[in-house]
């Protein structure tokens, strides 16, 4: 996996594989790095983090509607 050269050196296209631990280790030890120096990308983490751990509360019905 790779980062858009538009988005420098920031990891938010990152962000969803590492909550879901789908990265490389160097890929992981980059985006880790990336979070404790970068306010933004921080609280872009914390935001896809709250929402992986949401989807764990969905359920069948939920998705169709019943």
């Amino acid at each position: 996996m790779t980062v858009d050269p538009g988005e420098g050196a920031h990891v938010r296209q990152l962000l969803g594989a590492y909550v879901l631990d789908a990265l490389t280790p160097g890929e992981t030890r980059r985006v880790c790095r990336h979070l404790r120096e970068c306010d933004g990308c921080a609280a872009d983490y914390v935001e896809v983090a709250e929402a992986a751990a949401l989807l764990g509360l969905v359920n069948e019905e939920d998705l169709l509607g019943e």
